[in-house]
């Protein structure tokens, strides 16, 4: 990997793609020996990013690459990211973006990842029962402690980041100097407005499913079988072959495979360059399960598509049009809640 990226306005230089961690623990490789492996070979590359959650496998995820990192002895050299909001107990204060669960969910990641600081630690979700200048309140006070570097959001829609810009600068305190957002060629409606909020404020942008949740991976062709996962078990919605928006990614996933193959390229790594690509992308979260899934994702980090093909590939899918909505990461709430529309 011969290219990194500075993220925002930090300084700090990260890899285009990041070690996603999602799949280290009972939600995928359950043992951390193969785990510690895949990253191991993933810091040899070059890549020196790394990004969690203590949501995933509920911690376990966290602790594996703590050990690895460990192991390995370059905890220095790794910018180490993770985050807090999601569900972590059957308490009603184990969740969510007040300062009590910050505070409290930081000590655990901290623990659980074996460090005494993390570099990048990001609000998974955007609550709207939190009012943002709480969290970004205690997030400030960790920023100070040295318990944390930086502080980011992830999935947030662009007015949820711009109000929390202005928040930080009206109230002196810390800012997300990045979002994470979902990004690939068959999901982008982040272009219409995350990215240019993005650019407008100096965040950098951490894209997460470039692969579109494995719709680009190469396994959903029209000519086969389509492929029946964990995932697409738990996801109907982003798989169930009787939905429009599916139908429409499987005949756009053709077309790009097809495409690739002419540009002499896997799918993968077109997929993964075209994200990378974007002006307003730092890097392209891969979330790989086993060697032979990180092995096919490291060559993306050194390919560039040319104006051509990036062309083909506006044509497959318009820039900022996502296919189907359920991939969007985020919906505001009133289109599903008719109460939230409707004047009492």
């Amino acid at each position: 990997m011969t290219e990194y990226r500075v993220l925002g306005r930090t300084g700090l230089k990260v890899s285009p793609l990041c070690l996603g961690a999602m799949m280290f623990g009972w939600w995928g490789e359950s043992d951390p020996g193969e785990s510690a492996r895949i990253i191991g070979r993933a810091l040899d590359a070059g890549v020196n990013f790394i990004d969690t959650a203590d949501v995933y496998s509920q911690g376990q995820s966290e602790e594996f690459v703590g050990q690895a990192l460990a192991k390995s002895g370059k905890r220095d050299q790794v910018v180490l990211a993770t985050k807090c909001h999601g569900v972590m107990g059957e308490g009603p204060n184990e969740r969510g973006n007040s300062r009590r669960w910050i505070f409290q969910a930081v000590e655990n990641s901290l623990r659980r990842l074996g460090t005494d600081w993390i570099d990048l630690y990001q609000i998974h979700r955007f609550d709207p029962e939190t009012d943002v200048e709480e969290t970004l309140g205690a997030l400030t006070d960790l920023v100070r402690q040295g318990k944390v570097r930086y502080i980011g959001s992830s999935t947030f829609p662009a007015h949820r980041m711009v109000e929390a810009q202005w928040a930080a600068e009206r109230r002196s305190l810390e800012r997300f100097v990045c979002e994470q957002p979902p990004y690939s060629a068959l999901v982008r409606g982040i272009e219409a407005d995350v990215l240019p909020a993005a650019e407008a404020y100096g965040m950098g942008v951490i894209v997460w499913s470039p692969l579109a949740g494995g719709w680009l991976s190469g396994r959903y062709r029209k000519s086969g079988e389509l492929p029946e996962t964990r995932r697409s078990d738990r996801l109907p919605q982003r798989y169930d072959m009787t939905i429009e928006g599916n139908q429409r990614k499987l005949e756009a996933a053709e077309q790009l495979a097809v495409l690739a193959e002419e540009a002499g390229l896997t799918l993968i790594e077109l997929a993964l360059a075209f994200a990378i690509r974007h002006r307003a992308v730092t890097s392209a979260i891969i979330g790989p399960r086993t060697m032979q899934h990180l092995e096919s994702q490291l060559t993306a980090a050194d390919v560039r598509l040319s104006d051509d093909v990036l062309d083909r590939i506006d044509e497959i899918v318009p820039p900022g049009v996502t296919l189907n909505p359920a991939d969007a990461g985020w919906q505001p709430p009133e289109l599903s809640d008719a109460g939230l529309r409707r004047r009492p």
